[in-house]
């Protein structure tokens, strides 16, 4: 009653003092209504419609997926299996290598995707006589897994009651030197193996990326299997004749609506886009943006911006976008008129191995110019699988001699290859130019050529600032090679030529999440060091620390060490940087121009100079430190700089300041976000 007004009160208390009837009208009237819908509803009912007698149609029922690698390998006879934990590709290339491998010592292999199995089956190896689990672990990043490698990583790491004591097992590292924990995955499951009972049949392969991988890999592959063959009692036959893995079956009477044009996963994928996008679906975004940042100066360093608006797709400052990028057309074109062959063909190559999962080397149908264009590798030198495979199409004996020699173990093969493939920078195109004997088939050239991989950039930009946008800054890769040929980086030069708003200017995308992290707590101070195309993660930390002051957030120092040629050059984003530091997001910007002067000078040592208010940062206030550029030299001299400052303020001996950086590390207050 409280909230009537006067009248409406007044109304209701001159009511309750009159006689009220048995059944007002309202009662009657609402007593009508709900006869009226019973009735309207008994009449107007529809009687049930009879059920039509469809015919059953006989459609086979899909089956899923199998997850037992057990079962897989006592269904078809196989007693070894090659697990491999790859990002780029390598991993999972040479464990197709020893899976086909296996044929030639007389026992049967399959490569097999640990995210597309049980791991835990593992236990059960033993069932299967002269069973052996070969992996072949890549790491990616600081130490980590690789994104097909991370369950099992975690499998291992939890399961800590498992017997393992049945499964013979190897394992053979893929990483690189320049980086701080050096070949850390397949170290770790070679080391959590045989702690859980496994048995170590063949020691740890350590292949070095930084040095020469494939030799690496080809030293430890020869001492291999003549152990495995010692270890079950099996005749070290070794037959060299060539494997082929998948047969042609080319379409003369296709539907073109069935026909891959360049799609990752999913047929006209790119025409109807459905998220979630990832690396099996990648989001085509239009570059909306695509500038030169450099004033002068040979090279091409490039701003790019890519809409993903509509897409749902989120991301982080410190992220990578991962690009799929295409062949340059030219040298699509030239392949086939060295080869002489029709590109536009239709083609399948479909795996003789009817029980495998990967039923394609590549998505098929498709023509041989997609697959060339969009699918595979045609720009890396070749590995020596490669050649060996190939040698048997050279009609020239001394060719023939040649590449096979190139693909042994021997000192004079490997410093061959060494010197003619790899210091030469020849690609497929190059050694078919050069050696003319050599006539492959297109079919098992496209058989054994790898996959072309996506490209990792750091994102330039923050979604706090730009939730629809992300950017990318990269330095365009051309230089000429021992041959006097024009080497040219297939996604710089193809990112490169991408026209805001022109034909095809969209790029196939996703996102990597990664670990490279601004502090949770703003307040923190921050010490960036990014030299070069190094910049680029820390546009984004800088554009989302300027935010968070806009927001009214208490923000800690922002440090920015930035390292270039020349001021007048290459000092990319200066108007941006300048423009922080003129609105106080940059407390502090520091820039080395290492050819401006008689003396070059680098990040480390403007490091060196402020080391005072450096360690302050640091060991007082809480400081995270960011690099990120390149690892071979840059990372190196700027951890070293911050050894001599923690020996220098700190009291510490060199042992002393590496462990006290090893720490900040561990503690997630020392990140990397670096490439060689």
């Amino acid at each position: 009653m409280a909230d009537m007004d006067p009248e409406t009160t007044a109304h209701t208390e001159h009511m309750g003092d009159e006689e009220e009837p048995l059944f007002s009208n309202l009662d009657l009237f609402l007593f009508t209504l709900i006869v009226g819908i019973i009735v309207y509803w008994f009449m107007s009912r529809k009687q049930p419609e009879p059920i039509p007698d469809f015919k059953k149609l006989d459609t086979p029922t899909p089956t899923a997926r199998e997850t037992s690698f057990i079962e897989k390998m006592k269904k078809t006879g196989r007693n070894i299996i090659v697990f491999y934990g790859s990002q780029t590709g390598t991993a999972e290339e040479f464990a197709n290598r020893l899976a086909k491998d296996a044929q030639r010592y007389g026992m049967k292999g399959m490569a097999a995707d640990p995210e597309e199995y049980s791991m835990g089956e593992l236990t059960r190896l033993a069932e299967i006589q002269n069973s052996l689990a070969i992996f072949c672990m890549a790491t990616y990043g600081e130490g980590d897994p690789t994104d097909n490698a991370q369950d099992f990583y975690d499998w291992l790491q939890e399961n800590d009651d498992e017997d393992f004591s049945g499964l013979n097992y190897t394992v053979f590292a893929l990483g690189n030197k320049t980086y701080e924990h050096y070949n850390a995955m397949g170290k770790y499951v070679d080391k959590r193996l045989e702690e859980l009972g496994a048995k170590r049949i063949f020691d740890l392969g350590l292949g070095d990326d930084d040095g020469n991988l494939e030799e690496d890999f080809i030293s430890w592959r020869e001492q291999f299997w003549p152990a495995v063959c010692e270890h079950f009692g099996v005749e070290a036959s070794g037959d060299d004749s060539s494997i082929r893995q998948y047969e042609l079956n080319v379409h003369n009477d296709i539907n073109m609506n069935k026909v891959f044009t360049g799609e990752i996963g999913r047929l006209k994928s790119f025409e109807v886009q459905k998220p979630p996008f990832d690396s099996k679906n990648p989001f085509l975004a239009p570059v909306t943006v695509n500038r030169k940042l450099n004033k002068a100066g040979d090279r091409h360093l490039m701003h790019l911006e890519l809409d993903i608006t509509g897409s749902k797709i989120r991301y982080e400052s410190g992220d990578h976008v991962a690009v799929f990028p295409t062949n340059d057309s030219e040298l699509v074109n030239k392949l086939g008129e060295i080869l002489g062959v029709d590109l536009d063909v239709v083609i399948s190559l479909n795996n003789l191995d009817e029980e495998s999962n990967k039923k394609h080397p590549f998505p098929c149908p498709t023509t041989y110019r997609t697959a060339l264009t969009h699918y595979l590798d045609i720009t890396n030198p070749p590995r020596t699988n490669v050649l060996y495979e190939l040698a048997q199409y050279a009609s020239d004996p001394k060719d023939q001699e040649n590449m096979r020699k190139m693909a042994s173990s021997s000192p004079e093969g490997k410093a061959l290859y060494q010197s003619w493939v790899l210091d030469s920078c020849r690609n497929i195109r190059a050694i078919l130019e050069d050696m003319p004997s050599l006539k492959p088939p297109i079919d098992h050239l496209c058989e054994l050529l790898p996959r072309l991989q996506a490209r990792y950039y750091s994102i330039a930009s923050s979604s706090k600032v730009h939730p629809n946008s992300i950017h990318i800054c990269a330095v365009v890769v051309e230089y000429e090679t021992k041959t006097g040929r024009v080497s040219k980086g297939v996604a710089t030069n193809w990112l490169k030529n991408k026209l805001v708003n022109g034909h095809k200017s969209t790029v196939p995308m996703y996102i990597r999440k990664s670990q490279f992290r601004l502090p949770f707590k703003a307040s923190n101070p921050v010490i960036m060091i990014g030299p070069g195309t190094g910049i680029a993660p820390f546009m984004g930390f800088i554009q989302e620390r300027g935010w968070l002051k806009e927001q009214g957030k208490d923000v800690g120092e922002t440090v920015m060490y930035f390292g270039c040629r020349r001021m007048n050059e290459d000092y990319i984003y200066q108007e941006e940087l300048e423009e922080a530091e003129k609105k106080g997001v940059l407390t502090q910007l520091n820039v080395a121009f290492s050819r401006d002067q008689e003396q070059k000078v680098y990040v480390q040592h403007h490091l060196k100079k402020n080391k005072e208010h450096v360690w302050k940062l640091i060991h007082t206030d809480n400081a995270h430190i960011y690099v990120c550029g390149d690892a071979r030299n840059m990372a190196k001299d700027v951890q070293t700089a911050f050894y001599e400052i923690a020996e220098e303020f700190g009291g510490m001996t060199r042992t002393q300041a590496t462990d006290y950086v090893k720490k900040l590390m561990t503690k997630g207050r020392y990140s990397q976000d670096v490439w060689s």
